[in-house]
């Protein structure tokens, strides 16, 4: 993960980390292994420059006081970070075995969460150095672990769906016809940092058939008068995510692109609205593919309905039929239908939404009427 950490105090990390050492227990696991990426972020403050092969690993477990196992030649920079006050770092150095560092904080029959995106060779050191413990990653053991954002958390999202909805609002001014996609998606990416975003995670400019795959990768195809284009782009500011898509129309709309554009945004409008605490995830999905099917679209749409997003721009929860996790006040996903027509052209509305006390609250408020460029 790149980008600068959110700006939260020392108390804000002791509070997570304690939170999800209780998690942990609740689950029972007998602690949390969270090596360098989003999570480790979001405990602790710190983002190593550059992950390496050398083991860093934060152990949370009940009871005892949080340890970041760290290289040596890394702990000024880790002790640096805001939540280092709130634990203990232990470092190694080279030629010395970091497993034998790490094992005396672990039990030795336990079962830990550990985060996905562990390196394989630091799981099975520490099996080698414990073979009595067990591991499940943190994505099946604890997928809530940061679902549920606070007061400020939720500042941070909505500050940075109002940049990227104001990237929209500049980039409808441009001319989009006889240019490449590749132009338009530069566009897009330098007016996300112009609005505060330290790291452009996507810039999907998917125009005419192209627009029938949800996550082209943007080409060279020349844009033409007639295309519908699908616009789906974000990434993070002050290391939180901003995810939004709005599908304009270079020139008038043929009859058939507008009333699947209306037929996408009345979608759309019923998924936001099935947002309430206590709410399956699922609802949520299948009130949106409801409207599409009965409109006899529905074998066009072909993803889920919604992803979460927070330090990381696709995370738990997923507005996805099957996924009975109750929705929850705080909580912040995607609500995204689309419908993809194959060679011909596709739409996609997306906003990112929060759960209140009493329903939800759209993050991105650009139109979602149908939009004419040139």
């Amino acid at each position: 993960m790149t980008g600068t950490a959110a700006p939260f105090a020392a108390d804000d990390y002791r509070a997570r980390m304690e939170r999800a050492a209780r998690s942990a227990a609740e689950a029972g696991l007998a602690g949390l292994l969270v090596a360098p990426g989003p999570d480790l972020v979001w405990l602790t403050g710190y983002a190593p420059t550059a992950a390496t092969e050398r083991l860093t690993l934060l152990v949370l477990a009940p009871g005892q006081d949080p340890v970041l196992v760290v290289p040596a030649l890394e702990a000024p920079d880790a002790a640096k970070a805001v939540g280092a006050s709130a634990l203990t770092l232990r470092d190694w150095t080279d030629g010395k075995d970091p497993y034998a560092v790490t094992a005396p904080l672990l039990d030795s029959g336990g079962r830990f969460g550990i985060s996905d995106n562990a390196w394989a060779m630091h799981l099975l050191g520490l099996q080698k150095a414990l073979p009595g413990t067990s591991y499940a990653s943190l994505t099946e053991a604890l997928p809530m672990l940061r679902a549920v954002k606070d007061r400020a958390e939720l500042e941070l999202l909505a500050a940075a769906g109002a940049a990227a909805d104001a990237a929209f609002e500049e980039v409808r001014k441009l001319p989009f016809g006889g240019r490449r996609e590749s132009e338009v998606a530069a566009d897009l990416a330098d007016l996300l940092r112009r609005f505060g975003h330290s790291q452009v995670d996507f810039t999907i400019v998917a125009s005419g058939p192209n627009g029938a795959n949800p996550h082209h990768e943007v080409g060279d195809r020349v844009i033409e008068r007639g295309d519908m284009v699908v616009l789906d782009f974000g990434g993070l500011k002050d290391g939180y995510g901003s995810d939004t898509s709005r599908t304009v129309h270079v020139g008038e709309p043929t009859d058939e692109e507008r009333r699947v554009h209306d037929l996408v945004r009345a979608a759309q409008e019923a998924g936001f609205h099935a947002v309430r605490p206590g709410a399956a995830c699922q609802e949520v999905d299948r009130a949106a593919r409801a409207v599409i099917a009965d409109a006899g679209y529905g074998e066009y749409f072909i993803h889920r309905t919604g992803h979460g997003i927070g330090v990381t721009t696709h995370e738990p929860p997923y507005m996805i039929e099957g996924e009975e996790q109750p929705l929850v006040p705080g909580m912040c996903f995607s609500v995204e239908p689309g419908v993809y027509l194959p060679g011909r052209f596709g739409v996609r509305i997306e906003d990112i939404v929060t759960v209140t006390e009493s329903g939800g609250r759209r993050l991105n408020e650009t139109t979602r009427e149908m939009v004419i460029v040139d």
